[in-house]
């Protein structure tokens, strides 16, 4: 078993993203990708800005990982995702979850705390 990166999922966040991710369409053989290994992937390469061909050996191929980056961005999941994340982040400071007057697509941290990716769930001090 390999040594994870900081930037993978635990179980809790991933036990929060899994239910948002639509399931495979029915029909044909199953699956081969896990799909927490396709976020861990992305969250890699959004933090490190690693380009998809210098990615370490251990994770997926550039061209899956973009296939499911697209058919995420395609299918609203990235939203989905974003919005649920930043409805327990503000839930969890003590705010309304839902916020009121802001612009689509703006991220919402707890005071004191940025996160450097939308997809990333790893909040470092401002």
């Amino acid at each position: 078993m390999r040594k994870p990166y900081k930037t993978d999922l635990t179980n809790a966040p991933w036990k929060i993203l899994k239910p948002l991710i639509p399931p495979a369409k029915p029909g044909g053989r199953p699956p081969e990708v896990d799909l927490r290994a396709v976020l861990n992937t992305l969250l890699y390469q959004a933090r490190t800005g690693c380009q998809g061909d210098l990615r370490p050996h251990d994770r997926w191929p550039k061209s899956t990982v973009w296939d499911y980056f697209q058919q995420g961005r395609d299918d609203g999941t990235w939203p989905r995702i974003t919005d649920a994340l930043r409805r327990k982040v503000r839930a969890a400071a003590g705010r309304d979850p839902t916020p009121r007057g802001q612009g689509a697509g703006q991220a919402v941290n707890p005071p004191g705390l940025v996160c450097p990716s939308p997809l990333d769930t790893h909040f470092v001090e401002a």
